[in-house]
C-alpha cells in the first residue's frame, strides 16, 4: 500500500502542483500586459489546481504513516513549508489574482509571493528528494 500512496503523492505533486506554479508565475506579467482573458485562464488554472493539490499532502501523510517516518525531522520541516505555500495560495496569491481581475492594475508584490510560493515548492521537493538525516537509507 505504501508503493499506491507513494505514486499517487508524486503523481498528485506532479499534475496539481506543476500547473499552479506555471499559471502563478505568469499571472503577474500578463497582468501588465492588461491580457484579461488570459488573466482570468491562470486564475482558473490556479483555484482549480490549488483544490486537486490538496492530494499532495494528504497522500504525503498516508505515505508518511504507512512508512513509519512522520516524526523525521526533515518531514516536519516539508510538511511546515508545504502549509506555509498553501497559506501564500490561499491567503495572498488566489485573493490578490482576483483584486486584478476585478480591477486590473498592476501588482508589483504579486510578483514577489508568487516566486516565494515557488522557492517553498523548491525547497520541499528537494526535501523529499534528499531527506537529510532520513532513516529510510538511500
Amino acid at each position: 500500500m505504501t508503493k499506491f500512496f507513494l505514486s499517487v503523492h508524486v503523481i498528485a505533486a506532479i499534475i496539481a502542483i506543476g500547473p499552479v506554479t506555471v499559471a502563478a508565475s505568469m499571472f503577474p506579467a500578463v497582468a501588465r500586459k492588461g491580457d484579461v482573458a488570459t488573466l482570468t485562464t491562470l486564475n482558473r488554472i490556479c483555484r482549480v489546481y490549488a483544490v486537486v493539490g490538496v492530494a499532495v499532502p494528504t497522500f504525503g501523510f498516508m505515505t508518511a504513516s504507512a512508512m513509519g517516518i512522520l516524526g523525521e525531522t526533515w518531514l516536519i520541516v516539508s510538511i511546515v513549508l508545504t502549509a506555509i505555500a498553501a497559506a501564500v495560495l490561499g491567503l495572498v496569491i488566489l485573493p490578490t489574482q482576483a483584486e486584478v481581475l476585478d480591477a486590473p492594475a498592476r501588482n508589483a508584490r504579486l510578483a514577489m509571493y508568487t516566486g516565494l510560493f515557488n522557492v517553498l515548492w523548491v525547497i520541499v521537493t528537494v526535501l523529499m528528494i534528499v531527506r537529510p538525516g532520513s532513516t529510510i537509507g538511500v
